[in-house]
Formats: C-alpha cells, sequence, structure tokens
C-alpha cells in the first residue's frame, strides 16, 4: 500500500463529522429542546413577574424576585412589661412578646422589615431573637432537604454496602434475595408511597396496629411536625438501598479475589480484608453513590406530593415541592423559575465541595 492511499488524520476527521452530527443530532435536539432551552428561559424568567396564566404584560422586575427569596433579617424583641406590675406573663406562666407582624407590616415606622415574615426564633436570656426571612417556606424547605440528606445519604449507602455484601456470597438463593432487595427500585414511587401512606395511617395503619401488640398507643406518623420527614426518612432509605447494593455489588464483583488470597496467607482476619482491601477497592465506586444520593435527596418530591403535601405546618416541604406548588398552584412562573435557579446552585455548590473534599481521600 503506497502512502497516498492512507487518509490523513484531518481529512479522516472531516470525513466523519457529517456521520456524528446525523447520528448525536437527535439527541441534541431533544437536549436542547427540554433541556438547555427550559433552564435559560428560566434564567429570564426570573428577572420578570411572568405569571403562568395571566393577561398582564411581562415587565422587567430585575432582582426583586431574589431579594424576596435571599432576603434575611432579624428582631430582638423585649418582654412585654406593665410599669407596675413588672414583666407580663401568660396564664402559663411564659413572658409575652410582641408579635413581629407587628414590624413587619408597619411599613411607615418599620421599612426595613417590609416583605419579611418571621422564620423561627431563639431564646436570648428574657429576649427573643427572631429570624425574618423574605420566604419562610423556602428556607423551611431547603433546611428539609439537608436534613433529610444528612441522614439518607450516610444510612442509605451503609445498608446498601451490607445487602452487597451479603448477596455477594457464594450462598444458595443469593439471585432470589438480590430480586427481592432491588424490587422496590424498579417499583413506581407513587405506588411506594401511596402503600407506605397506608402503612402509617394513625387509625388503621399496620405498623400501629402491630405496636398496639405491644401496649404503645398509636403514633401519628404523618400527622406530627416533629415526626413526619423521619417517616419519608423511613420509607426513601427502604425504597432506594437496592439500587445502591447494585451498584456496591458490581465494585465488589471488580476487586480482584487474589488480593483477598494473598492477605489470607499473610494472615488477615475478615475485619482487615474490609477495611485494608475492601473500602480502599470501592472508593470511586462509593464516591459516585454519594453524588448521586445527593442529587435525588435534594429533588425530594413524590413522597411529600403524596404522602403529606408538605405538612404539617410545612414540616416536610422541599424546594421542589415549593417550586412546584409556587409555580403551578400559585401561578407564580417567575418567583418559581428564581427558586430553581437558586436550588441550581445550591446543588452545583455542593457537589463541588463534594469532589474537592474527597479528591484525595
Amino acid at each position: 500500500m503506497t502512502t497516498a492511499s492512507i487518509p490523513s488524520p484531518k481529512r479522516r476527521s472531516n470525513s466523519d463529522f457529517v456521520p456524528a452530527i446525523l447520528l448525536g443530532g437527535p439527541a441534541f435536539l431533544l437536549l436542547l429542546v427540554f433541556l438547555i432551552g427550559p433552564f435559560f428561559a428560566g434564567v429570564s424568567y426570573s428577572f420578570t413577574n411572568q405569571r403562568l396564566i395571566s393577561g398582564n404584560t411581562t415587565d422587567f422586575v430585575g432582582l426583586r424576585n431574589y431579594t424576596r427569596l435571599l432576603k434575611l433579617s432579624y428582631l430582638m424583641l423585649e418582654p412585654q412589661k406593665d410599669e407596675k406590675t413588672g414583666a407580663l406573663l401568660r396564664d402559663d406562666g411564659a413572658l409575652t412578646y410582641q408579635r413581629s407582624r407587628d414590624f413587619t407590616r408597619d411599613e411607615v415606622k418599620y421599612p426595613q422589615y417590609t416583605g419579611l415574615r418571621e422564620w423561627f426564633y431563639i431564646p436570648w436570656g428574657e429576649k427573643r431573637l427572631v429570624i425574618l426571612a423574605g420566604d419562610p417556606v423556602f428556607m423551611k424547605s431547603l433546611g428539609n432537604n439537608i436534613f433529610f440528606a444528612v441522614i439518607v445519604i450516610p444510612l442509605q449507602s451503609i445498608i446498601g454496602l451490607m445487602l452487597a455484601l451479603l448477596v455477594n456470597q457464594k450462598l444458595a438463593g443469593r439471585n432470589f434475595f438480590r430480586t427481592i432487595y432491588f424490587s422496590p427500585v424498579v417499583t413506581s414511587m407513587v405506588v411506594v408511597s401511596i402503600v407506605w401512606k397506608f402503612l402509617y395511617d394513625l387509625n388503621h395503619g399496620m405498623i400501629n396496629q402491630f405496636l398496639a401488640n405491644f401496649s404503645i398507643a398509636p403514633v401519628n406518623w404523618l400527622g406530627d411536625p416533629n415526626i413526619a420527614m423521619l417517616s419519608i426518612i423511613i420509607m426513601s432509605v427502604w425504597q432506594g438501598a437496592g439500587f445502591q447494593m447494585i451498584l456496591f455489588l458490581a465494585g465488589l464483583q471488580g476487586i480482584p479475589e487474589q488480593l483477598y488470597e494473598a492477605a489470607s496467607i499473610d494472615g488477615a482476619n475478615i475485619w482487615e480484608k474490609f477495611r485494608y482491601i475492601t473500602v480502599p477497592s470501592l472508593r470511586n465506586t462509593t464516591l459516585f453513590i454519594f453524588i448521586t444520593i445527593t442529587i435525588a435527596a435534594f429533588q425530594l418530591f413524590t413522597q411529600v406530593f403524596v404522602m403529606t403535601n408538605g405538612g404539617p405546618d410545612d414540616s416536610t416541604s422541599t424546594v421542589a415541592f415549593h417550586m412546584i406548588r409556587t409555580g403551578f398552584r400559585e401561578q407564580d412562573l417567575a418567583y418559581a423559575s428564581t427558586i430553581s435557579v437558586v436550588f441550581f446552585l445550591i446543588i452545583l455548590a455542593i457537589n463541588w465541595v463534594q469532589r474537592r473534599v474527597t479528591r484525595d481521600v
């Protein structure tokens, strides 16, 4: 073969360009129409007063939506006192304070608190430190997302790893147990949420019926603000642990058996093999699982929508739920777009920190 008959790299790349466009074009078009385009449209809407259905014209409002979403302030309240009797006490003996709304609704006397609402308060001696927010529901929702992620990420990862170690053993029926553990993952989240909502039912749920056998009073799993989010966490961990099991199982099966044989020759026990061979070998798998669980945890919506609808008292509201409720129920498309943009930046920052922290681990 002569040298002239061999196509040059430049000519070869040009000849591959058209097939590459034809093959990848449909995927690029779908990404542009359904992902990239809506994202930039949402960014543009966040600077307007766009509503979902409205006869009014859309106007540019600048950073007003972002100010409303992210504005924070504080208010120090003194206990109300009577000149003759001293501090006024309620019937239960607690100190009484002026309502925060008396400050936030008086635009003339207290313009710095305009548009703010009470988020929470902290006892400060006899005083009360009230934290104000432009959107307390968003702040609560973000806190719920963080609380959900902090518990679900390690718990689901540990359970997934334990299940993977179990079904990786050469035992009879292991394929059956792999299927059983993975089955909740392939079941519709709506179906799973409905089933668990029945299980959590206060009067007729199977969980409370089981507790009644031990003379334990019925628990209002989804109606108590203190435990409603924990109830959703339990269900979510149960539903998603099978997926982490499959990922860990793939990682375990990729570890060379010779490493364990060499460790056995050196006298290593089961714990030492796990600590010095299994855990380091699963590093990349673990990092991938942490990132995927984090993203999924911050996208929590279906369980909340089906089981609690964000209640009680917004104790289970999440950012995704708050965003959809604002955009579709309240039809405030511009403000919902603002929530999505800020939430995207928060998730991006969290993933960046994860990568930085775990880079050298």
